[in-house]
């Protein structure tokens, strides 16, 4: 058998282009017309040649789960190939059009989906992959399909919960920050130009506010370099790992962050491994393709010890406790499913459980944020406004010699 590179049209005139294995190039020709694409090039290709990509184009989160989505609909009632090229059809965006066009070419050839999917590894996580191999090898691909878009949507429906609930407070606090620069650069040292005559001290906290009015005045620009150098210093520092991780442990020991942080990754560690706990995937692996998708390197670190422990013998339950970074609801819970044989049902139902517990205390926190944000504005303004009175109401005995 012989690697081929072929371009062709298919039976709508549109152009292709792949690799396929055949004895010689009639067999490929002829296997392509078996395929309704009509060779308009078909050349040797070499072992070590790339397979045909999309280049840069990507899907995005959402156009994944509308693509899963769709295609858990269509398998469970068409062929696959069938599916993949009305979903083709449909798609709008020319990247995302490019994509899936190139995963068609490609089960078209005669390649698994998940091989295809491999092609546009951008688009496609390894855990993604992983997941829909699963379901070829046992038969039940629409099911897998259907349980990776409801993951897929949950995990939207959280990322975007989030975004809303830090939108508000999020413009607050620029608006807040905006108005006291604003009157500490423009408006005290007008004010402090009246007081420049009067020839006696003012009051002690006059004088500061004058002085970080000046400062904040003439050297504003400097303050905003030196905070985007910081802030490029801090992100290329935080690249090496020791010092991300030991940053990510110190995040985790924080009294409200560190309890959302492990909440949420938890929760979505939960749900990934329900998944793939009840699509008859290894644990190990399970929990190895789970590590790219967790953010914080020192819950990966202890996620990546479990799948070691479990990998010599310990059970899901015992890896946990030895990890002891994971909330003791979840332990609880998969030590059940465990021991019930169920320990998909109870993954699913302890990731729920943690899910409602993070929504709650992000409502409870971002309820305690506003409130705090608006004191701040308005104790910042105070001061400013209590440092102009203070001279004014003083004014007498400060021109008195």
């Amino acid at each position: 058998m012989a690697d081929f590179r072929y371009e062709a049209l298919d039976i709508e005139g549109k152009p292709r282009a792949g690799r396929i294995s055949a004895p010689s190039s009639e067999a490929a020709r002829a296997d392509l017309l078996d395929k309704r694409l009509f060779a308009t090039k078909l050349e040797a290709a070499t072992a070590s040649e790339p397979a045909v990509a999309s280049g840069s184009a990507r899907l995005k989160p959402n156009a994944l789960g509308l693509f899963t989505r769709q295609l858990a609909t269509l398998a469970s009632v068409t062929p696959l190939e069938e599916a993949l090229r009305t979903i083709v059809k449909q798609t709008e965006g020319d990247k995302a059009r490019a994509v899936l066009t190139n995963v068609h070419g490609a089960v078209i050839e005669g390649r698994r989906l998940s091989d295809a999917m491999a092609l546009e590894g951008a688009s496609f996580p390894p855990l993604y992959r992983a997941m829909v191999a699963a379901g070829e090898g046992a038969g039940t691909l629409p099911q897998v399909l259907e349980r990776l878009a409801a993951l897929l949507d949950r995990q939207a429906e959280m990322k975007g919960r989030v975004q809303a609930a830090l939108a508000y407070p999020a413009a607050l606090a620029a608006v807040a920050t905006l108005a006291v620069a604003a009157l500490m650069i423009f408006v005290v040292p007008r004010i402090a130009e009246q007081f420049a005559d009067i020839g006696q001290t003012l009051p002690l906290l006059t004088r500061i506010v004058m002085a970080l009015s000046q400062a904040l005045a003439a050297g504003w620009w400097a303050i905003l370099l030196l905070g985007a150098g910081g802030g490029v210093l801090a992100a290329r520092a935080l690249k090496d790992e020791a010092l991300r991780r030991r940053f990510d442990a110190w995040l985790l020991g924080l009294p409200v962050v560190g309890r959302l942080l492990r909440d949420w990754q938890a929760a979505r560690l939960a749900r990934t491994l329900s998944m793939m706990v009840a699509s008859r995937l290894p644990l190990v692996d399970g929990l190895k393709l789970t590590l790219p998708t967790i953010g914080n390197r020192e819950i990966r670190a202890r996620v990546a010890q479990m799948a070691d422990d479990i990998s010599e013998g310990a059970s899901l339950t015992a890896a946990m406790r030895r990890a002891a970074i994971l909330p003791p609801l979840l332990v609880a819970m998969a030590a059940g499913g465990e021991s019930a044989g169920r320990l998909d049902v109870m993954l699913e139902k302890g990731a729920e459980a943690l899910e409602r517990e993070y929504d709650a205390l992000t409502r409870s926190a971002l309820a305690l944020l506003e409130p705090a944000i608006i004191l701040f504005m308005g104790g910042a303004v105070a001061v400013i406004v209590l440092s102009i009175l203070l001279p004014i109401l003083q004014l007498e005995s400060l021109a008195t010699p």
